[in-house]
């Protein structure tokens, strides 16, 4: 394990029990967050993407404004819904969000989560082909912006342009150098895995699997990430791939990491149905620090990513969620073979 971030889903409420009670306290928190994580030594500040939802939804203003107020974490998303997205516009976006933060743009997109309305990509203007659905408008959204954030020029230039161009055919602008190969693809099954190589994007993982064999997450998943490394040889790509998997850890170091989450010291897999499939859920980790680093040293799926992300419970506050993130840093990661 060589990164280790934090994974927020920007969650707002306006109840009184929740430190975050509107979208604007779930944006600038979210920021606070990343300035605190990066000052705490953390590697990476990601955020869930979810539309018609009290959540984080527009990922490039935020992820622009971390890369402004900081010099040097990794900013990303996990994952922004590629069935929602104008390829050519996000392409804007992103360039211009990774040349503010100097390069730190670490992109994660897939066809995305069970959503809040039905067919909500619809109200967005995009609708699948009829003899195709929206999983494969995801992956061809996915494919145009994949080729459009390597900078070729594609655009026919006007032969009367208010501005002198460039010889030949016209890019989009701003292009950020290196982008492409910090594109990560948030895989729910061993097959994704697979395809996500095959592309050359980076793999996420998350805590869920699309399909169960009856083996702990765990171990599903560290078969996922196999899969994945054994694909992306046989493509013959030129770079090493990197892995990212998230997971809910609370050290239980006060009475008040006790309140909040000593219940989940018992917390198990699950599995149920997801969008009529079935589903292997990940367990939740939350112990006392060295029967933490124990448990955690069995995940297999940990020891074989390079990444691991933190999904934190944002409407508790920034104060208390920088406290889990130090917790772990401090009385977990160093055992785990972090730095």
């Amino acid at each position: 394990m060589k990164k280790i971030g934090f994974l927020s889903f920007g969650h707002w409420t306006p109840s009184p029990h929740s430190q975050t009670r509107t979208a604007s306290d779930a944006l600038l928190q979210s920021i606070d967050l990343a300035v605190a994580a990066e000052e705490l030594g953390a590697d990476g500040a990601y955020f869930r993407v979810h539309h018609f939802a009290r959540q984080l939804a527009s990922p490039f203003p935020l992820l622009a404004a971390i890369g402004a107020r900081t010099s040097r974490i990794e900013i990303g998303t996990g994952v922004i819904d590629m069935r929602y997205e104008n390829p050519l516009y996000m392409t804007e976006d992103a360039g211009a969000a990774d040349l503010i933060s100097g390069g730190r743009l670490q992109l994660g997109i897939s066809r995305g989560s069970p959503e809040q309305v039905v067919e909500g990509y619809r109200y967005f203007g995009y609708v699948p082909d009829e003899d195709s659905d929206a999983a494969a408008m995801a992956r061809h959204h996915t494919a145009v912006f994949l080729q459009m954030i390597q900078g070729h020029g594609f655009a026919e230039p006007n032969p009367r342009p208010m501005f002198p161009n460039p010889p030949g055919l016209l890019r989009l602008e701003p292009q950020s150098p290196g982008l492409r190969d910090r594109i990560w693809w948030g895989a729910g099954s061993r097959a994704t895995a697979e395809w996500t190589a095959e592309e050359g994007m980076n793999l996420m993982s998350s805590t869920l699997l699309t399909e169960d064999t009856g083996v702990p997450f765990h171990q599903l998943q560290a078969e996922q990430i196999e899969r994945f490394r054994d694909a992306w040889r046989a493509a013959g790509h030129p770079r090493e791939p990197r892995v990212s998997v998230s997971r809910s850890i609370f050290p239980i170091v006060s009475d008040t990491d006790r309140a909040y989450f000593g219940h989940e010291a018992a917390s198990q897999d699950q599995v149920g149905l997801l969008e009529g499939g079935q589903a292997r859920f990940g367990k939740s980790y939350a112990d006392e620090p060295d029967r933490l680093v124990a448990a955690l040293a069995e995940d297999e799926a940990i020891a074989a990513a390079d990444t691991l992300l933190l999904t934190v419970p944002n409407q508790l506050g920034v104060d208390y969620n920088a406290h889990v993130i130090e917790s772990v840093l401090r009385h977990v990661a160093p055992d785990l073979g972090w730095r």
